[in-house]
């Protein structure tokens, strides 16, 4: 089934993938993140011990769902196609920088979307920022960027990403050698079955339907489509139903779960990822289900991500959240200190270079 033949089935599949994050939040997710696709891979890289942030290390097995899911129904769609050499070094760089602009806002552009949905308005105000840097990759697209063609190589190529995450998914079930938060929100999480259920009905219907919160925009700036956006505005939804219904929506600034007020490190943090993610053709969840349909070059991106995360609390790039004063504890502010605000300049700089210096290559596809 062709889910992207109509507005019509492209919301209903929003809808579907709306149920699916409430269904993870209502089952122990934390609510206000259910299926961040940063915050996942952090949690992962932490259970993996690549960083020792004690409170955001568990082995997600939605993220395995995911890159499983796009495989398992790109092979029995005949979607799946093993591709491979369009510039994997520079993806491997803005995964990483996806991932250090995410973790600075505390979220993806999916936790975005599903803070918003929760009455979080340090989202609303990080939105703004990701359009601009959407608006922002556009721009380089039209003078010319392109990270060259991807070629055909070995079926098996295509194989290992999924392999390799199922075998960790196994040895987080059956063996002690992961790390496992005790607090914090990677202690929070929906027992394995559900949550590798819900990441492979996840993964599954992103890939039919194309799902990607970059390209919704991109599209919208460039041709005036509104297709895609219609997956996340029926998403949006479904989640501010739930959250009603569960009594998790709050409309404010302060007071929101895992989140910070530093208004502007929200909008740069999330410029930098709607800008990287343009440039490397796909948000978050995009690079993970193209990767499971076959991209080398995404899992390269996963890769960068992965690792990103990992530098993010390793070297303190990472936003802290925001905390109100109790009789132990002073108040505090939450947001990124300077190394991580830094490195959000670094990562803009970086990222004009790759997008309009003469010289980076422009192959069209």
């Amino acid at each position: 089934m062709n889910l992207t033949e109509s507005k019509k089935t492209l919301a209903l599949s929003g809808a579907a993938l709306g149920v699916v994050a409430a269904a993870l939040a209502f089952f122990g997710n934390p609510k206000n993140m259910a299926i961040c696709i940063a915050c996942f891979i952090r949690d992962t890289a932490g259970a993996m011990k690549l960083h020792q942030a004690a409170v955001v290390q568990y082995v997600r097995p939605e993220i395995v769902g995911i890159v499983v899911g796009a495989f398992l129904i790109s092979l029995i769609t005949k979607e799946y196609r093993s591709t491979a050499g369009s510039s994997p070094m520079i993806r491997f760089v803005l995964g990483m920088i996806m991932m250090i602009g995410a973790l600075v806002f505390l979220g993806c552009p999916l936790r975005m979307l599903i803070r918003m949905s929760a009455g979080d308005l340090n989202a609303y105000v990080a939105l703004v920022g990701f359009v601009g840097g959407v608006f922002t990759g556009t721009a380089a697209l039209k003078k010319g960027f392109s990270l060259g063609r991807s070629y055909e190589s070995r079926s098996v190529s295509g194989y290992v990403l999924p392999v390799l995450l199922v075998i960790v998914l196994i040895l987080s079930v059956t063996t002690t050698l992961m790390a496992v938060s005790e607090k914090g929100p990677g202690s929070m999480h929906a027992p394995v079955l559900i949550a590798l259920v819900g990441g492979l009905v996840f993964g599954a219907v992103s890939q039919k339907c194309r799902t990607c919160f970059a390209g919704s925009f991109r599209d919208v700036i460039l041709m005036k489509n509104f297709d895609l956006i219609t997956v996340i505005g029926a998403f949006f939804v479904i989640m501010l139903i739930f959250n009603i219904a569960t009594g998790g929506f709050r409309l404010s600034f302060d007071g929101q779960p895992v989140a910070h007020a530093q208004h502007l490190w929200n909008i740069l943090g999330m410029y930098v990822v709607g800008f990287a993610a343009v440039l490397a053709s796909g948000c978050p969840l995009r690079q993970l289900v193209l990767a499971g349909q076959g991209s080398s070059d995404s899992a390269v991106t996963f890769l960068g991500m992965f690792i990103g995360a990992a530098l993010c609390h390793n070297f303190g790039l990472a936003g802290a959240a925001a905390a109100a004063a109790t009789d132990a504890s002073p108040a505090v502010a939450g947001g990124p200190g300077m190394a991580g605000k830094a490195a959000v300049i670094i990562c803009i700089a970086v990222l004009f270079v790759i997008g309009f210096l003469p010289g980076i290559q422009r192959e069209k596809k």
